[in-house]
């Protein structure tokens, strides 16, 4: 199993290079492509992040649902082979609703997220869900770190090389998972494809119809809001506060996702062994109780620096989380439970901008009653606290 799962985790990984590959060239190229200024650049690219955004919530679960009924290795190539073409298009794209269809496909094929994680549960045993499953975190984080930067260096070459780096990896991948990728879902456990259920919100009715999953959901949900808060406002955040400049912030979000990798790839694991997942959840949220109360008062950016790694304990609560919920459902419903879980993060990546960056507006607009740039990060902390009541709540009645 060794090579498909270094496919699999590659393929998320390729998931978030993709995004970050083209985050430094986007404001560039809509100016290319459309001209005007970088503000009418600034609002397209809210647009074209915001339909990546819905396209991986609508097709979460539909992605996660055909694959448990088709089975995972040809959700996984098809659409590791249509993002390859998509990003040739976007290389070639002269218009801004060239570009708007582009990241239409993109946001479905970035939905696999969910057929990646169904994967990791069969492969899994009931207690190495949770450590699979932080893999899978390690994999996105590196990717996070290594797209931006990358495509931040190919980007000195033309506002078009990250998009054909980021096809021929997709195309590598493919060809990776064409020859070592065996399927996984049997006719035991193999379910016929409903759109009644494959939809996110028949997927949601389904899913909450198991005894404690609804309440996890909103854990999820209200988990995935909060910590959202780092790349919603951290680049406003820090250069308000600490008057850094771009090389400095984008060096702290690399510090970020090193040590968030990390901790998921190496340290979950070992956390399970000590706490269960339980208590692996718990110790997160009390780790980004910490970061956020901390952050939101905070005037040194030093001392910023130095919580990184601290913030980063934070991200034990997701793969434990995940692997809860994983145990909790039945093997024929992995894909869509991994559907609904990255519809649940897809649509918390569309309000959390929305709410945090309104919120730092708010308390540092000219004339504000109080001025508090880290005030996003109280608002984070509030629903993080709410999320762990409900998870006490729902998790103590299950034992």
């Amino acid at each position: 199993m060794r090579l498909p799962l270094i496919f699999v985790l590659t393929t998320v990984m390729i998931d978030a290079m993709g995004i970050g590959l083209i985050m430094p060239i986007m404001p560039s190229l809509i100016v290319e492509v459309q001209g005007g200024s970088l503000a009418d650049a600034a609002i397209w690219g809210g647009i074209l992040s915001t339909a990546f955004a819905v396209m991986q919530f609508l097709f979460s679960p539909v992605l996660g649902s055909l694959s448990d009924a088709v089975g995972r290795r040809p959700v996984l190539l098809i659409s590791l082979f249509v993002m390859a073409l998509d990003y040739l298009v976007m290389a070639l794209a002269g218009s801004l609703w060239l570009l708007l269809i582009g990241r239409i496909v993109g946001g479905i094929t970035a939905a696999t997220h969910s057929t990646a994680g169904a994967y990791i549960a069969d492969i899994s045993k009931p207690h190495e869900k949770a450590a699979n499953f932080g893999l899978l975190g390690a994999a996105f984080g590196a990717g996070f770190v290594l797209g931006p930067l990358i495509g931040g260096l190919l980007g000195e070459m033309g506002t078009r090389a990250p998009f054909y780096a980021a096809a021929a990896l997709a195309a590598l991948n493919f060809t990776l998972g064409w020859f070592v990728m065996r399927e996984t879902v049997t006719d035991e456990t193999r379910r016929a494809f409903d759109w009644r259920r494959a939809n996110p919100f028949g997927a949601f009715r389904a899913m909450a119809r198991i005894p404690g999953i609804a309440p996890l959901l909103w854990v999820y949900f209200l988990y995935s809001v909060a910590i959202y808060v780092y790349p919603a406002i951290w680049s406003y955040f820090s250069a308000e506060r600490f008057g850094w400049q771009p090389q400095m912030i984008g060096l702290s979000l690399g510090v970020y996702g090193i040590c968030m990798a990390l901790v998921q790839g190496w340290l979950l694991r070992h956390s399970v062994r000590w706490v269960g997942e339980r208590g692996t959840v718990l110790w997160g949220q009390v780790f980004d109780f910490m970061a956020f109360g901390v952050l939101a008062f905070i005037a040194s950016g030093t001392l910023a620096l130095a919580l990184i790694p601290i913030s980063a304990l934070g991200a034990l609560v997701q793969p434990a989380l995940q692997g809860i919920m994983s145990r909790t459902v039945a093997d024929n419903q992995q894909g869509e439970l991994q559907g609904v879980m990255t519809s649940v993060h897809a649509l918390a990546m569309i309000v959390s901008p929305l709410m945090m960056t309104a919120t730092f507006a708010h308390f540092t607009r000219d004339g504000a009653a109080i001025y508090l740039p880290g005030a996003p990060f109280l608002v984070a902390l509030v629903l993080m606290i709410i999320g762990c009541l409900v998870f006490v709540r729902t998790t103590r009645s299950a034992t």
